[in-house]
């Protein structure tokens, strides 16, 4: 369709005067209005006043401008069945409208009052957008300024023309773009008479292989004007990201996030099954690994620092020895360096992928449940208060970074959840966990038995002196719980293992049955007076 009239009415100017320009250099007639067509003219270009087509002025201070019989009809009659029609009521086609409304969501976040945002909410430009988009068999829109080079080089291409298809493209642009609109208004407006309710836009849906399992159909979206999400992860190698390698991602990148120095998650169903941070990366790599080393084979790896040739090459991709070769499905850091990639390349399957994990945004944390929606603040904060309420004394200050290191695996950690944490030259991590048990002594039982696999897979002395030698090593971890002791047999059962510290929130009507029980065992005990439950 070649443009023969076009009309520009746009709230942000940014753009316009050279769309313009090039609309002139085809010998299209411009109708603009307001603000529009001043800035239109003091770039020396020819424009019809709007009123000129609606035969009306503009009227109550700019309410009324666009909203015309002669306006709509010129944008929404079909070109092929109504032409006779339109020509016996004097209406000329219009075939390109240029809009963006007016700046509800800017004077919103710059905290308008009431009054202000009435008067931002834009009535006839979206009135003339959904007008030209249903009839985009004839009509070209363009709501967004990043649009206007495309939209001018389809126009070079064309010689004055805009082809059909991307029409159709700006259609779709178009409702998106007043969809999203009036979602904001009546949010806001719902807000104003204390209504919660919630409108998402999502947008660059992508179809993924399957879902959890096989049979089940899966789709992967952007939520629109979200910045640094999971889909905008840039993916150097490796075959497609599949709906669980997604959901892995997200644990591992929210396990090292909030880590100090360098650190290394390895995730497996969500889990960090393994978890270290210290100076050396590879050091940190190999103690995450050792925290359960079977579960790390087909896990999710995440680095919070640029990833290293050095680093890597503890998988041993090329040993010729296929067996030493360690297999895992993802490994994401915020910089591959160059020679790191190539050696992980070696793995023709292995996703590799840069993600500044260290920009991760902070959304509401969101859950859609058989028609119905849970929204929460995410889970940033990692204790009250650390108090001391057993004889047994530990220093508070001395350990605090132990100790927030192992509140960050917790609250990382599906429920019921322990963690078993150790500081060892300089390094923190993490030596067992049990997660995801109904009873939660089932999950302190896990992660003792995995702590004693971590211990003994460096012992190198004699077997029947290992028992010793894990309760000496035992003695300086700390063994931190998501939620409250329901009972005493949590703390008897890491007593009987020679754990000599335990950390947990606090809060149960047994607090002072457990809290006695530390005492009689030389157990000390520190209340945070914060829970970390993650279902």
């Amino acid at each position: 369709m070649k443009i023969k009239r076009a009309l520009l009415s746009v709230s942000d100017k940014t753009g316009i005067v050279e769309l313009a320009k090039k609309l002139k250099e085809f010998r299209v007639e411009i109708i603009s209005t307001g603000g529009t067509k001043k800035t239109l003219q003091n770039a020396g270009i020819e424009v019809i006043d709007i009123s000129e087509i609606t035969k009306n002025p503009e009227a109550f201070g700019g309410r009324m401008k666009t909203i015309s019989f002669n306006i709509e009809s010129a944008l929404l009659y079909d070109r092929e069945k109504n032409a006779e029609e339109a020509e016996n009521l004097g209406i000329e086609p219009i075939d390109l409208v240029v809009c963006n409304l007016y700046p509800f969501e800017k004077v919103l976040n710059e905290g308008a009052n009431f009054e202000t945002l009435i008067e931002n909410i834009d009535i006839g430009g979206p009135t003339m957008i959904r007008a030209a988009a249903k009839n985009f068999k004839f009509v070209s829109v363009l709501t967004q300024q990043s649009d206007y080079e495309l939209f001018i080089s389809e126009l070079e291409a064309g010689r004055g023309a805009v082809s059909y298809q991307f029409r159709k493209v700006l259609m779709t642009k178009a409702f998106n773009h007043t969809a999203d609109y009036d979602a904001l208004i009546a949010q806001t407006m719902d807000a104003q008479i204390d209504k919660n309710s919630l409108r998402l836009a999502f947008e660059e849906g992508n179809t993924l292989r399957y879902g959890e399992n096989s049979h089940q159909k899966a789709y992967f979206f952007k939520m629109k004007d979200a910045v640094n999400t999971f889909h905008d992860m840039k993916i150097l190698h490796g075959k497609e990201l599949s709906f669980n390698n997604i959901l892995d991602i997200s644990g591992a990148v929210n396990s090292v996030k909030d880590l100090k120095k360098t650190a290394c998650a390895v995730i497996k169903h969500s889990n960090p099954c393994g978890l270290a941070q210290g100076n050396i990366q590879r050091t940190v790599l190999e103690q995450a690994w050792q925290g359960d080393p079977i579960s790390a084979f087909g896990s999710i790896i995440a680095f919070n620092t640029s990833l290293s040739k050095e680093t890597v090459e503890f998988f041993e991709l090329t040993n010729k020895d296929k067996s030493k070769r360690k297999f895992i499905e993802v490994i994401i850091a915020p910089k591959i360096e160059k020679d790191a990639l190539e050696y992980l390349q070696n793995h023709k399957n292995l996703r590799v992928i840069e993600y500044d994990v260290n920009k991760l945004p902070e959304y509401p944390d969101l859950r859609f449940i058989n028609g119905t929606l849970l929204s929460q603040d995410i889970d940033n904060k990692l204790y009250e208060k650390l108090e001391v309420v057993t004889e047994q004394q530990i220093d508070t200050e001395q350990n605090k970074k132990l100790i927030e290191f192992g509140l960050n695996a917790i609250k990382n950690i599906k429920s019921n959840a322990i963690a078993i944490v150790r500081e060892k030259e300089g390094n923190f991590h993490l030596m067992g966990m049990g997660a995801g048990q109904p009873n939660r002594l089932i999950s302190t039982q896990l992660a003792l038995s995995k702590a004693k696999e971590f211990i003994k897979q460096n012992y190198t002395g004699e077997a029947k002196e290992f028992e010793n030698f894990y309760k000496e090593e035992i003695k300086n971890a700390v063994l931190i719980s998501d939620a409250f002791f329901p009972f005493p047999d949590n703390v008897e059962l890491a007593a009987e293992h020679g754990i000599k510290h335990i950390i947990q929130p606090g809060g149960s009507i047994k607090d002072n049955e457990v809290i006695e029980t530390c005492n009689e065992l030389e157990v000390s005990m520190i209340l945070t007076g914060m829970r970390h439950f993650k279902h």
